[in-house]
């Protein structure tokens, strides 16, 4: 086998299949669906921590204010993710249109930046409190920011997709 075939047997394959507006909006508001009980589970583990007693004792003022902000980069996920729904319903309820695609899909997205920002925060403050040390917390942080990045932004980027557009 050539070099040349085996690049061949990663590259994904690049046929398009066009979908109706109906099953595009289908199949956003699925995906908000799928990513939302993450981030409610993830909300409501980061309330029950504040009323736990290790919360003050634990952190400091900075680390308890940098988990307030970690909350609120939650609830602006969630506000981002819900608001395809809530479009939808106001606007357009009984049809679909680019626009709404194209709106929904760019909020999708931003709701992902908020959650990926709480979790890297809430990540440090775990692996901070475990190692009791504020370096080793940073890089255990720094690696799931590395991950999300790769993730969600280089490889989408430079993965061998064809661009809807």
């Amino acid at each position: 086998m050539t070099a040349r075939s085996d690049d061949s047997r990663l590259r994904l394959d690049a046929r398009i299949h066009r979908l109706s507006l109906d099953k595009a909006a289908e199949q956003l508001l699925e995906e908000c669906r799928m990513v939302l009980p993450g981030v409610q589970a993830l909300f409501g583990f980061q309330l029950i921590a504040v009323f736990n007693a290790g919360f003050t004792d634990k952190l400091t003022r900075p680390e308890q204010l940098s988990h307030l902000a970690a909350i609120l980069c939650v609830v602006v996920s969630i506000a981002l993710l819900m608001a395809p729904a809530a479009i939808h319903r106001r606007r357009e309820p009984y049809s679909v249109s680019t626009a709404f695609i194209s709106l929904s899909s760019s909020l999708l997205r931003a709701g992902m930046a908020p959650l990926a920002a709480a979790t890297v925060i809430d990540v440090y403050l775990v692996a901070r409190i475990l190692t009791g040390n504020i370096p080793a917390g940073a890089v255990v942080a720094g690696v799931c920011l590395l991950v999300f990045v790769g993730l969600w932004v280089a490889l989408p980027a430079r993965a061998d997709l064809p661009r809807d557009e």
